[in-house]
């Protein structure tokens, strides 16, 4: 029945997004061009829309008479994103009333009992956040969900990353045993990757705020449900999974704070961006980006195999890598490089 389900999600999405994007250009529900975006011609958004229905058809295909209340708090939450992404895509919402969405949603994750109230300490002991725990949580889900809506700049490149880490987090998910996350994650990772026949370059369609919205949201959440509550160290793997859309909101708000603009600044210096502008194409530019969210997703299943001090070097080795790479494309400006200076041989004066 479980792969029944996927398989049933995966033709939903490709069945209904078709019907999507016919209602998103009858209600002129449209991305135009212009000087900081990458294509070239309008585009219809709202694409999510496709991948939240196909979600909401396997979940109650596989959704149990005893399912826990929390659930119905999660269904919640996603409604409010998904109305929040639907009205951004069509009238461009000030990023207060987009913050605001978010935030109603991460409540009502709150309100389902869904949060990260300790983490056992990796030397022994326990680390209680005691009334830190519910903005701690919201910081996570509005953080992630952030990170994933930056991400989606390219053709296909939110989708495909976020179809990387859901493939992650589901198989870690069945590994600690965490069953019904695992099954979230597998329906909609179906959803994702029917709508990304339609969404790959050249795109036939954009998933819009209404996508990336939900799908920063909903693996926020799962994230939340497969590795609460757990030892510190297993606390970096999420971090570790989304290592891409992360790093580059991260590197982005470093760029932003160092030309003294806003966090909510839009700008082309994004990670796609940079690879751009280095001579790759389009479709060469997004899979470079899938290798790396790739291997961040391999990084995190050795890390949870390893030992602690395995983890701590694997994570400095990590740390390190990012650095390196991002000062070398400039993804936090020309000027910021303070580890290859460092790096760079000084010529001796002759």
């Amino acid at each position: 029945m479980f792969w029944l389900t996927m398989f049933i999600c995966f033709i939903c999405s490709i069945i209904i997004t078709p019907l999507v994007k016919k209602l998103a250009l009858k209600l002129n529900v449209t991305d135009l061009p212009n000087k900081r975006k990458v294509h070239q011609h309008v585009m219809p958004l709202m694409g999510g829309l496709a991948i939240y229905i196909s979600f909401m058809v396997g979940f109650l295909i596989l959704t149990p008479t005893d399912i826990h209340y929390s659930v119905s708090w999660i269904l919640l939450g996603g409604l409010i994103i998904i109305i929040t992404g639907i009205l951004d895509d069509k009238f461009e919402l000030s990023p207060k009333l987009k913050l605001l969405g978010q935030l109603l949603a991460a409540i009502a994750v709150i309100m389902g009992g869904i949060e990260i109230d300790f983490i056992n300490l990796p030397f022994g002991g326990k680390l209680e956040f005691g009334i830190f725990a519910i903005p701690f949580t919201i910081i996570w889900i509005v953080g992630v969900t952030n990170a994933i809506n930056f991400l989606d700049g390219l053709d296909g490149l939110a989708a495909g990353v976020c179809s990387i880490a859901l493939i992650t987090i589901s198989g870690m998910a069945v590994l600690m045993g965490n069953f019904f996350a695992a099954t979230l994650g597998a329906i909609l990772l179906a959803s994702t990757l029917g709508f990304l026949i339609y969404n790959f370059h050249p795109a036939k369609i954009f998933m819009g705020d209404t996508g990336s919205l939900f799908l920063g949201y909903m693996i926020s959440v799962l994230s939340l449900l497969g590795f609460k509550n757990i030892a510190f160290i297993s606390l970096v793997i999420p971090v570790i999974i989304l290592g891409v859309p992360l790093s580059d909101t991260f590197f982005a708000m470093v760029r932003r704070f160092s030309n003294k603009q806003p966090i909510s600044t839009a700008d082309k210096s994004h990670l796609h961006h940079c690879l751009l502008r280095m001579g790759f194409s389009h479709r060469q530019t997004v899979l470079i980006i899938y290798a790396i969210a790739t291997m961040f997703g391999l990084a995190a299943i050795i890390f949870s195999m390893s030992t602690m001090w395995g983890s701590i070097i694997l994570v400095t080795v990590l740390l390190l890598a990012i650095e390196i790479f991002v000062e070398s494309i400039e993804l936090a400006g020309e000027n910021y490089k303070p580890l290859l200076k460092i790096m760079k041989p000084k010529r001796s004066s002759e």
